[in-house]
């Protein structure tokens, strides 16, 4: 894992976690920054998921288990684009605190990927 990146990741999960609740606090239904932000998430998700498989090609191999690591990415990657989905078929107040507990398990699950990777 690259150290700016995770924590770049981590950043914007939780600044993606704030604009959900702002809008729940609000109590509207979910707007486009905040499947706009989730979409971020995913996106910088993929784009780990491409650094995972070349950092260790490229001598960065991690220092932890691998399975875990995966295991934590790939469900990390599903979140973000599972809760977007679900909150464009359910567009209610409550969608938008399903997206803040998604962002924030996602800035934890990154953060013990990287605890994991070195």
């Amino acid at each position: 894992m690259i150290l700016w990146f995770a924590i770049a990741e981590i950043a914007v999960a939780i600044v993606a976690a704030l604009v959900s609740l702002v809008v729940f606090a609000r109590r509207s239904a979910p707007n486009d920054y905040v499947l706009g932000s989730t979409l971020l998430v995913g996106l910088l998700l993929i784009a780990q998921i491409v650094i995972a498989i070349v950092a260790p090609l490229a001598g960065n191999p991690p220092v932890g288990d691998l399975l875990e690591y995966w295991m934590y990415l790939i469900v990390a990657a599903a979140l973000p684009f599972g809760a977007g989905f679900w909150a464009l078929v359910d567009r209610t107040r409550t969608a938008n605190l399903v997206l803040l507990v998604v962002h924030l398990s996602v800035a934890v699950m990154l953060y013990r990927m990287l605890v994991i990777w070195g």
